[in-house]
Order: structure tokens, then C-alpha cells, then sequence
């Protein structure tokens, strides 16, 4: 496919592509809500974990604003909680009456598809359909928030509802590489130079967090360098065999190790945090930062003291990332209609105007709308992988509880307990028999 290097905004390039925007159809806010709860609920319990900085944190909070300025009475009681925390406790949350009314949750056969296998979320279908999100959103765009009866993603009924685009690209220190007489990698060999000078002058090149995603997504692009669309349908969406002995896994494992051996990767990473990773590149430490779209806003508004910016992991055609995190709204959820008026919100164009001018990768702007510089740069990196219909979800949706199984395993790498064979034998273990209990 031709790239479309001058598109100006995300709406035009999404238009044409793989994740393809279409006009916002349906019927708008205004026809469909009347500012009363037909619930009579006269509160809507939010739940989120966007920082207050980032695109998404900034997007969501004058929805809350336009929310209780439409809804006269009505307050919404909104909670900041840890990525984690969700994540190891929603489940157990929902299936009590102490869980939101409406909440920001981790899409993917993992996580939103496993919730509504268990019937602890609202089937939307009918919803999407009344309020237009059905039209708004591309069909690729809703592969993560339908899921079938085992909860795996790509068809069946609506559980949520995603309004931002995401992907995992490189961040760079450009005084860093300038000071080194280095240039931005065009070819994974570049790459790898790159990462031998920082070394040899005495720079751990790579920001790393063990704890959390980091590694995993690290790993992930490292197997994706070796893997075509077909390898991305058997592992996600269990549309063939996954040999984890065996490339692209295997080399994305042995490469992993062969960084930490290196000394691209810093052993006392293995229990650092996505926060301390984040840090170690905004305060200058480190040079590089493999990780996704929703930090850009953060280093944005966070980084003072050097100039930076993004190139997408050199040589890859396909690379982790999605349609964003996905608005759900619990079955016990006690004010469904005020949910589903503040998910409008977030999908009128001023809302997405903001996610764009601030780092984020709108799905419903007015292409006129972004015209921050700084923001295009990230839209040109996510078009550049749109081009190559790159998206490749992430490395731990496949089953329930990946993620921790993934992270202990990298977690092993850094700190070289283990070997690329063991931890390979581990999580391919784990895997098959999450798609085992899937069937």
C-alpha cells in the first residue's frame, strides 16, 4: 500500500486504512438523552486509571464537566484507581454491589472478554446500535469490543466501548543521540548499533520495568519483527498452532535475553514499575523507552530539559497496539442510562479534540480540529503502522491471567534466573492451557 506521508490528521488517515474511521453516523447526544436518569439515579460511580496529564485523564475530566452541566442533580462520583488494581481485582469487584456504575477497563480475551463470559458485563449490542457507536467506530475498530459466548474478541455482542486509538512505538532522547553522533534507526541492525554505542559510552540504552508490561511489550516486538498476520490470528484469536519453541517467540525471547546480556537492559530493572521506566526517560537517564501512545501526553506536559520524540520499532511491519481501553458498564451497574449518556460524551468532537491536541489518538476528531505539532508527530507514527495494517493487539490478551504469567517470566530474564527455554516452556504452557479451558 502507498504511504500517505502529508495526511494532516488522524480522521483522514484513519479513513482509508485497516482501522478505518467512518462518518459519525446515528443519532447525536442530544437526541438520544434528555439530562434526566430515567433511573432515577441522581449519582454515576466512574471509575478510571488515566493520569490527570495524559490525553485520556484530561479527554475523560471535561466529560465529567459536560456530563454534570447536562445532568442537572446528578454527580458523578469519580475514582482514580491503579491499572493493577483493576486488573487483578475486577472480577471479584463486579460481582459485588461495590463495583462502579461505569468504568475504563483492559480490552482483550483477557480481561474484557473473560468479564463477560462470567456475565458481569452489560450486553450492548442493543445500545451501540440506538446511540450510532456502531457506525462511528470502523469494523476493525470493534474487534476488541465484541466478544463471543467464550469470550473471545472479534465477533458476537458489544461489551464495550473503545473512543481512542493506542500502539506501542519507541521514545527517544534527542540530545542524547545527538550527543552521541547518533541517527534514528531506519533497520532493526541500526537498531542494535544504536544500542551498542549508548553501551560503549557508558549509557544503559533502554528504560525497563520488569513488575509490569514493559518487558512483555518489549519481547512482543521483538517476536513481531520475525512474524506475519498469520502468526498475530493463531496466537490472538486461536486461528492455528503457536509453537512457543520455535520462531518468532523463540527469537523474541532470545533476543530478549541476548539485550539483557548485553547490557542494553539493566538487571535491577526486574522489579521496577512502567512508572520508574517512565522516569528514567523523562529525567534523562535513559535514552530510549519501548512503550505505548498513552505515555506521550504525560512526557509532553512532564519533559522540560531536552527534546524528544518517536520512530516505530525499526523494520517492524507489525506492531502491538489496538483500539484503546474500552468504557464498560457493569451488569450490577445501578445507573446504565447515565453510563451510556457520558459515553456519548467522550465521542462528541470536542472531546476527541482534546485526546488529539494532547497526545491521545482520537477515533470521532474533526481532522481540522488537531492542530497541535507536537500531537501529529505521534498521529504520523500510528499512520505509518496503519499502512501496513500493523495493528497486532498485545502479548498478553490471549487467556485469562497472561499478564502475570508474562510478567514473571521477563521478570526472570532480566535478572537471568531462568533461561529463554524455561521461560518459553512456561508461558507457552500457560497459554495452551488457556486456550484449552477456552474451547
Amino acid at each position: 500500500m502507498v504511504r500517505h506521508t502529508k495526511r494532516l490528521g488522524l480522521i483522514a488517515a484513519l479513513a482509508a486504512l485497516p482501522l478505518a474511521l467512518t462518518a459519525c453516523g446515528g443519532s447525536s447526544t442530544s437526541d438520544t438523552t434528555s439530562g434526566a436518569a430515567t433511573s432515577g439515579a441522581t449519582s454515576l460511580k466512574l471509575w478510571h486509571y488515566e493520569g490527570a496529564d495524559s490525553a485520556m485523564g484530561k479527554a475523560w475530566d471535561e466529560s465529567i464537566k459536560v456530563f454534570e452541566t447536562e445532568h442537572p442533580g446528578v454527580k458523578v462520583e469519580f475514582e482514580q484507581k491503579a491499572f493493577e488494581q483493576i486488573q487483578q481485582t475486577a472480577g471479584m469487584v463486579l460481582s459485588s454491589d461495590q463495583g462502579p456504575d461505569i468504568m475504563e477497563y483492559n480490552k482483550g480475551n483477557a480481561t474484557a472478554g473473560l468479564l463477560a463470559s462470567q456475565g458481569l458485563l452489560t450486553d450492548l449490542t442493543a445500545v451501540a446500535k440506538e446511540r450510532g457507536w456502531d457506525t462511528k467506530l470502523a469494523p476493525s475498530l470493534q474487534t476488541t469490543a465484541r466478544y463471543d459466548d467464550k469470550g473471545v474478541m472479534g465477533t458476537g455482542s458489544w461489551y464495550g466501548v473503545p473512543n481512542y486509538g493506542e500502539f506501542v512505538t519507541v521514545y527517544y532522547n534527542k540530545a542524547m543521540f545527538a550527543a552521541n553522533n547518533i541517527a534514528v534507526p531506519k533497520t532493526f541492525d541500526e537498531f542494535t548499533a544504536v544500542l551498542d554505542t549508548f553501551k560503549n559510552a557508558g549509557v544503559t540504552p533502554l528504560a525497563m520495568a520488569g513488575a509490569e508490561y514493559p518487558a512483555g511489550q518489549l519481547y512482543y516486538e521483538l517476536a513481531l519483527s520475525k512474524a506475519d498476520r498469520s502468526f498475530v490470528d493463531a496466537y490472538q484469536m486461536y486461528k492455528g498452532k503457536v509453537d512457543f519453541q520455535a520462531d518468532p517467540l523463540k527469537y523474541g525471547a532470545e533476543t530478549f535475553d541476548q539485550w539483557v546480556k548485553k547490557g542494553y537492559i539493566a538487571t535491577d530493572s526486574a522489579s521496577l514499575k512502567a512508572e520508574d521506566a517512565g522516569l528514567s526517560f523523562i529525567n534523562g537517564t535513559s535514552p530510549i523507552l519501548v512503550s505505548g501512545s498513552w505515555w506521550y501526553g504525560r512526557f509532553t506536559s512532564d519533559i522540560k530539559g531536552f527534546d524528544w520524540g518517536v520512530f516505530n520499532f525499526p523494520g517492524n511491519k507489525l506492531n502491538a497496539g489496538s483500539s484503546g481501553n474500552l468504557w464498560v458498564v457493569p451488569e450490577k451497574s445501578k445507573a446504565k442510562d447515565l453510563a451510556y449518556d457520558f459515553i456519548d460524551i467522550t465521542m462528541r468532537p470536542e472531546i476527541q479534540a482534546i485526546l488529539g491536541n494532547n497526545g491521545g489518538l482520537p477515533v470521532a476528531a474533526t481532522a481540522s480540529d488537531i492542530t497541535d505539532p507536537k500531537s501529529q508527530e505521534l498521529i504520523t507514527a500510528f499512520n505509518d503502522v496503519l499502512d501496513n495494517d500493523g495493528l497486532a493487539f498485545y502479548p498478553d490478551w490471549p487467556v485469562p491471567g497472561y499478564y502475570d504469567v508474562l510478567v514473571a517470566g521477563f521478570q526472570s530474564l532480566i535478572n537471568q534466573s531462568k533461561t529463554p527455554q524455561a521461560v518459553l516452556t512456561e508461558i507457552g504452557s500457560a497459554y495452551d492451557d488457556g486456550v484449552a479451558n477456552a474451547g
